[in-house]
C-alpha cells in the first residue's frame, strides 16, 4: 500500500473509477487527518481488494476519491487460519484478542460457550470495529470474519477445516502446535480460563480433534488465542518460511 491513510469501504468495486467515502469515513479524513485535494489515500474492501487514488473532493460528509489504480487479492496467504476462543470476563481482553490476531493475520474466529465460560454474551458490534481499525492499521486487505456466540458441541459437530485441534492443559497425550504440519485451513479451539470440560476435550477428540500443547506456561485464555494464531502463521505463511531456510 502506497500510503498510511486508509479507508475501509466494503462498497467500492473494482470498475469505480470515483467513489464517495461514507460520512464517518470523510469525516474522520477531512476533520480529523486534514486532507485536502490531491491527497493520496488507500481504500480496501475487505475482501483483497486495495485501491489507490486522490481525493478530488475534501467534503466532510461526501469525500469523493479518485480511483487511479486497483490490486486484487493483496498478499493473500496460502492458509486459513479459524480461531474458536472462550470470551474472557473482561471485555478488554477480548478486544485486545482481536486486534493482535487481526494484526498478526487471521481469517475467522468464532466465540464458544463453553462449561466454564465466564461470559456469555458479547457487543459483536462493538468487537467488528475493533476488528476493522486493527486490519487498517497493521495494512491488511481482508477483513476477518466474526462469527456470533456458538455452543461448542455445535461447532465441534461441524467443523470443516482440514486441521482441527483443541488446546487444553489436562493430562493426558498431546502434541505440540509448534511440530504440527502445515495445511490450508486450520481450526484451534482455545477454551476459557477454567479450562475445557473432560467432557468436551472428549467430544472434540471423538469429532476429529486432535489434543495440542502451546508450550510448557499456563496461559490466560487470550494470550493463549495470540499465541496459537502467531505459532500457526509461522507453521505456515510462506514469507517466514523462506526467511528462515
Amino acid at each position: 500500500m502506497k500510503t498510511d491513510k486508509i479507508f475501509y469501504t466494503p462498497t467500492i468495486q473494482p470498475n469505480d473509477t470515483i467513489f464517495t467515502l461514507n460520512e464517518e469515513e470523510s469525516s474522520h479524513a477531512i476533520k480529523v487527518l486534514r486532507m485536502k485535494t490531491n491527497d493520496e489515500v488507500t481504500l480496501i474492501d475487505g475482501i483483497g481488494g486495495v485501491y489507490e487514488g486522490t481525493i478530488v473532493n475534501p467534503h466532510h460528509k461526501r469525500c469523493e476519491i479518485e480511483i487511479k489504480q486497483y490490486t486484487k487479492e493483496f498478499e493473500k496467504r496460502e492458509f486459513y487460519l479459524h480461531i474458536a476462543i472462550a470470551p474472557t470476563k473482561m471485555n478488554e481482553r477480548m478486544e485486545w484478542f482481536l486486534e493482535k490476531c487481526t494484526e498478526i493475520g487471521i481469517d475467522e474466529i468464532t466465540p464458544i460457550l463453553c462449561h466454564h465460560s465466564e461470559r456469555k454474551e458479547l457487543k459483536i458490534e462493538r468487537m467488528n470495529k475493533i476488528i476493522i481499525s486493527a486490519m487498517k492499521q497493521s495494512k491488511k486487505a481482508y477483513l476477518p470474519r466474526l462469527n456470533e456466540m456458538t455452543q461448542i458441541k455445535t461447532l465441534v459437530e461441524n467443523a470443516t477445516e482440514e486441521e482441527l485441534y483443541i488446546a487444553h492443559c489436562h493430562q493426558g497425550e498431546k502434541i505440540k502446535l509448534a511440530q504440527a504440519s502445515s495445511k490450508k485451513s486450520i481450526l484451534i479451539m482455545i477454551g476459557p480460563e477454567g479450562d475445557f470440560s473432560h467432557e468436551e476435550i472428549l467430544l472434540a477428540n471423538q469429532n476429529g480433534f486432535k489434543s495440542c500443547t502451546l508450550g510448557k506456561s499456563r496461559l490466560r485464555t487470550e494470550t493463549a488465542g495470540i499465541v496459537a494464531c502467531h505459532t500457526t502463521n509461522l507453521i505456515n505463511d510462506s514469507f517466514f518460511l523462506k526467511e528462515t531456510r
